[in-house]
């Protein structure tokens, strides 16, 4: 029994607590198809994606995760950035494979359609012989209680292994994703070093990533 609640709290499907488990469910939410998601809050992923360039620094090591928001902060790299960037995500690789300050390189695996991301064993190989000064992690969603979760099992793998292998880890999440519960379960917010989201910030999230000693940066809208 004690397995079974470990590995159904693993993949997000329940919360364990004092006795028993606690019920997720009525968090969970379907994710939207690629082409929506680049439609949905397109503003808010352009705000945060801007903060989480800020915070790169040339010569780095960068992972930069998949999804709609890792390719919003690809196109907020600056172009004198210089460094090398690491992604499993094909769209941010042809985003900045033109760069010439840039070294870029693909994780191999199968590809996902729509998001068009780089998942399975090939992938968390790659990925374990690789240390960042910095990942910009992807999300399906994030909870105060469920921690960081995911839409594709294959792909949870691989995000452990990013980072458990670099210095510092953020999840790049928009203000929709937040009090929401994806499938799988990734990691708990003690894995990382924060989170970077738009100026609508849940403070139920908030608040238990700066109880693990977690920072939360919040991107100002537009003047």
């Amino acid at each position: 029994m004690r397995r079974d609640l470990a590995l159904l709290e693993e993949q997000g499907a329940l919360r364990r607590v004092h006795g028993g488990a606690a019920a997720v469910a009525d968090r969970h939410v379907i994710e939207p198809t690629y082409t929506e998601r680049t439609i949905i809050r397109h503003q808010a992923k352009a705000q945060l994606a801007r903060v989480a360039a800020g915070l790169l620094k040339n010569g780095q090591t960068v992972v930069i995760d998949i999804g709609t928001t890792a390719v919003a902060v690809a196109q907020a790299i600056p172009r004198g950035f210089t460094g090398t960037v690491i992604t499993p995500s094909l769209p941010v690789a042809v985003e900045l494979a033109d760069r010439p300050g840039i070294t870029v390189l693909v994780a191999g695996g199968r590809v996902r359609a729509g998001d068009l991301a780089c998942s399975n064993a090939h992938a968390k190989a790659f990925f374990a012989d690789i240390y960042a000064d910095i990942a910009l992690l992807g999300s399906g969603g994030v909870d105060a209680q469920a921690g960081l979760t995911d839409y594709h099992f294959d792909e949870v793998d691989v995000r452990r292994t990013i980072i458990a292998n670099s210095a510092r880890s953020y999840i790049l999440a928009d203000s929709s994703k937040l009090g929401q519960v994806a499938p799988y379960r990734v990691c708990e917010f003690s894995a990382v070093d924060g989170l970077i989201t738009d100026q609508n910030t849940d403070p139920a999230v908030a608040a238990a990533i700066e109880e693990t000693g977690g920072v939360v940066l919040s991107a100002r809208p537009s003047a």
